[in-house]
């Protein structure tokens, strides 16, 4: 994949993301705020957002969304296929919702 190929996916994830963002903000936010992973304040700004400013941020070259799964532990439950995966995930899912939201700097 050269760095243009690269570019460009990283343009269509962050597309992606803002417009899947703003549909889950729009249908429940309380839910959103939790699926996502962010601050209220951020929630607000993204709902805000027109689709002209959601093309120009998403040209950015760096990912928008972030990974949440910053531990082993979270990911060996999200990832696990034996019979207790509905267990492990609901058992990650409280453990994410401990995590701290990111804020905006």
């Amino acid at each position: 994949m050269n760095t243009m190929q690269l570019q460009e996916s990283i343009r269509d994830i962050n597309l992606n993301y803002l417009m899947l963002a703003q549909q889950m903000i729009k249908e429940n936010k309380a839910a959103a705020i939790f699926r996502l992973g962010i601050s209220r304040d951020l929630v607000d700004m993204l709902s805000n957002l027109a689709p002209t400013q959601i093309i120009k941020m998403s040209a950015s070259n760096m990912l928008l969304c972030r990974f949440r799964f910053d531990e082993q532990l979270l990911l060996n439950m999200v990832t696990d296929h034996n019979q207790g995966r509905l267990m492990s995930n609901a058992h990650a899912a409280i453990l994410m919702s401990a995590q701290p939201v990111e804020e905006l700097a």
